[in-house]
């Protein structure tokens, strides 16, 4: 690989007006494509095959006009009276039915039919924008009659209309559900416009006007100003690593090239497959920082090469060779790690996946062909614009090697165990928190409490129970049963009503054939509380006595139910997931360095970092330490799984910076001990300098006001210096010096089945020290 890669960096170098042309074009008919073939984003998730999705798919096929929960487009108006005051006084009845009014006039607003409050069903009270006053009194005259018809003691009557009312008890909070027409991804800027404009109509009356739905859902727009933080902080680490303007913008340069491409690769895709409004941040999260990175390896390498040699595209071709190639190998850990998000099996987690690992992709090929062309365009000026006062230093040479590096690093050796037990101790405390991990979608229950769908989350909660926020759906099916279907039915509802959990459970619909019904079902507690999975998961448990018993079967979905099954598929998720990047890096390392007790150390050590990770980010984002976040919620579902996958990428890319070296002057006959201090001592400069620019970028991001960017970027900043720092820079040489030359022992057999995939250039190094030997001797 790596000679390939010489011969490609040499080309580029000698050949930059084609290979800069070509980048040109590709760059060109990307911005076309994404100015032209993209589509909108989506935040709605879904997980076929989940028990919830089962029901909720039966529930399409038996009642055809039901809509989908995760992806109908509806909006909640939610009304409050002024302190002191209900909302069936005559002035706040007026101020909400000209609020009603001002909601008719909205675009997309489902048509509404005049009804009669006193006997039309919930449904079709919500499809009419009933004023919540009337809507209550109508439905408990009905539930009322339908009652007494079916021998319902008053009470229970009464019961089943407070669970279905939108006016609360004490009838100062009310609410309006609006049907739009469309989906999800008809709304638009001017919708939202309109819908907050209606809720200003209340709150000028002197209502207290909330809107939550997900046609009212408050678009963020990540990004930006974190980008800029990060390329900021990122320059001047590079300026203080070269010591020259021009050398330090390189890396910028080419990485911005790349991620430009990527995200608007990704922006081209959204014409084509749905994919998540947080899917573009984190994308360019990840590539931006890899970018950089991966761009600082090569031209550190090509200034530790012009010293070397006076043939500048010599340099780029053997900076290509040597750093390029540990490049290739760190940048394809991360594309595998990231596309195998595929095997979990979740579509959107897939399309997160794929949309990083292209990201990453561009970023490893902007490396290697790209920067060698602009390297060639800058000639002799790529160093230029030094800092006066700031020493350029080549942190590849041996003449240059970083004193402080070095004598780390034989503070390390001299006496291994400790500072290796210090390490562990460290991240195994960190970790602690991550026992306590809760997953779970983001949701209105999660959100800002600054925002109207949170106040208007928190106004129903307060005013209905918080079982109202998050009402399960059983869909019952008697078409096998053994009695006849209203007893079936019946005899679910009676089941479901043992349970001190639930509030209230009664039948809301039965379908044509008069062979499956909804029961409507309230919980005693919110959709984001573990008792209400428990619930769940306790009422699913009783399906196998009841159809043994009355031979009907039933099955729970709605939002709740819907998004909890996508939560625990994550969870159960993520330790077979872990098992497989384990395994794959093990793999991947032993061909690298041809050992087995190196892999495993590695290995063990990404586990530490992974673990430490999860434990400062369920400490911060979950539990509330530090204050960083003003409401703390569980962790985003597929937050884990994800950062798993970026974080083995950038494990084993330390790992192969620093660790190649020390093997490197092992091989040439250095001691175990000195060959860590001088593999060290020549790494530790460029791979510091990469991390922080990668820990600068990432913790920009906390500033989002998106709670998964949030959290995703304290988390990649958290687990870059958790790898780097603690386990790459203390850990593992402390590990390397008490194995001593055991660290490199690979059986025979095994060393001759493996491939010798080269990565450092050893064999390139060798080529071309033959080749100056034969053209030396020709002159002679």
């Amino acid at each position: 690989m790596a000679t390939y890669l010489y011969r490609l960096g040499k080309f580029a170098y000698r050949r930059k007006g084609a290979v800069l042309s070509v980048w040109i074009v590709i760059l060109v008919l990307f911005g076309v494509g994404a100015a032209t073939l993209a589509g909108p984003t989506t935040d709605s998730f879904s997980l076929p095959g989940t028990p919830a999705q089962k029901t909720q798919d039966l529930m399409a096929e038996r009642f055809p006009s039901a809509d989908d929960p995760m992806n109908a487009l509806s909006a909640r108006y939610v009304f409050a009276a002024p302190e002191g005051q209900t909302l069936d006084e005559p002035a706040n009845m007026a101020a909400v039915d000209e609020v009603l009014a001002a909601i008719r006039g909205i675009d997309k607003v489902s048509a509404p039919a005049k009804v009669d409050p006193a006997t039309a069903t919930p449904e079709e009270q919500a499809g009419a924008l009933v004023n919540p006053v009337l809507a209550d009194a109508g439905l408990v005259e009905q539930m009322k009659a339908a009652g007494a018809e079916q021998g319902l003691p008053e009470e229970a009557a009464l019961a089943n209309a407070a669970a279905l009312s939108p006016l609360s008890a004490d009838r100062t909070v009310g609410f309006v559900t609006v049907p739009f027409d469309g989906g999800i991804t008809d709304v638009d800027d001017t919708m939202r416009e309109q819908i907050a404009a209606a809720a200003e109509v209340g709150r000028d009356a002197g209502l207290t006007v909330e809107v939550s739905g997900t046609a009212a859902a408050e678009m963020e727009t990540p990004g930006g100003s974190s980008e800029l933080i990060g390329i900021v902080i990122a320059a001047i680490v590079l300026t203080l690593t070269f010591g020259s303007l021009v050398a330090a913008g390189l890396p910028l340069i080419t990485a911005l090239v790349g991620v430009g491409i990527g995200s608007m690769g990704i922006t081209i895709a959204t014409g084509f497959a749905d994919l998540s409004s947080m899917t573009p941040t984190l994308a360019i999260m990840i590539g931006l920082a890899v970018a950089i990175d991966y761009s600082l390896f090569i031209v550190s390498r090509f200034r530790h090469e012009i010293t070397v040699t006076d043939d500048r595209a010599e340099a780029a071709g053997r900076a290509v060779g040597t750093a390029g190639s540990a490049v290739v190998f760190a940048g394809l850990t991360v594309i595998i790690a990231l596309a195998a998000l595929s095997v979990v099996g979740i579509p959107f987690l897939s399309a997160m996946g794929y949309a990083a690992a292209f990201t990453v992709f561009m970023a490893v090929l902007i490396a290697i062909s790209l920067l060698p062309a602009v390297l060639s365009l800058f000639g002799e000026k790529v160093f230029a614009g030094r800092i006066p006062g700031l020493k350029s230093t080549d942190a590849e040479g041996d003449s240059d090697t970083p004193r402080a590096a070095v004598k780390f690093a034989g503070l390390l050796t001299r006496r291994p165990l400790v500072p290796l037990l210090v390490g562990v101790l460290l991240l195994g405390a960190l970790a602690l928190p991550a026992t306590a991990l809760r997953l779970a979608l983001p949701t209105e229950a999660t959100g800002d409490p600054a925002t109207s769908a949170r106040k208007a989350y928190d106004l129903v909660d307060e005013g209905f129970g918080p079982g109202r926020n998050g009402p399960l759906i059983v869909v019952a099916d008697a078409r096998d049963a053994n009695v006849e279907a209203p007893v079936a039915f019946g005899a679910v509802v009676a089941s479901l009503t043992e349970h001190d959990e639930v509030v209230n459970a009664q039948i809301v619909a039965v379908d044509e054939a008069g062979d499956t019904a909804q029961i409507l079902v309230t919980p005693r507690s919110g959709p984001s509380d573990e008792a209400t999975m428990e619930l769940v998961d306790s009422i699913r448990g009783e399906e196998a006595q009841l159809q043994d018993e009355y031979g009907v079967s039933y099955g729970i979905t709605g939002q709740t139910a819907l998004e909890g099954d996508i939560s625990e598929s994550l969870q159960s998720a993520l330790v077979p997931y872990l098992a497989v990047v384990v395994g794959l890096a093990f793999i991947l390392l032993m061909l690298v360095f041809r050992s087995i007790l190196v892999p495993l150390t590695a290995t063990l050590g990404f586990l530490l970092s992974v673990l430490a990770t999860f434990g400062a980010t369920v400490a911060v984002f979950q539990e509330g330490w530090g204050g960083l976040i003003a409401n703390p919620q569980p962790i985003v579902s597929f937050m884990p799984i994800f950062l798993i996958g970026v974080v083995f990428g950038l494990a084993m890319d330390y790992q192969v910076f620093l660790v190649t070296r020390m093997r490197e002057e092992f091989v040439h006959g250095a001691s175990a001990k000195d060959a860590v201090v001088a593999g060290f001592g020549h790494g530790a400069r460029v791979v510091s300098a990469a991390a922080i620019i990668m820990i600068s970028v990432f913790a920009a991001f906390i500033a989002e006001p998106n709670s998964l960017i949030k959290s995703m970027g304290f988390a990649l900043a958290a687990a870059v210096f958790f790898d780097a720092f603690v386990v790459r820079m203390v850990i593992i040489p402390s590990v390397m010096a008490l194995l001593g030359d055991k660290a490199w022992w690979l059986p025979k057999w095994l060393d001759r089945v493996l491939p010798n995939v080269d990565v450092e250039g050893e064999k390139l190094t060798r080529e071309l020290a033959a080749d100056s030997a034969g053209s030396e001797a020709a002159r002679v």
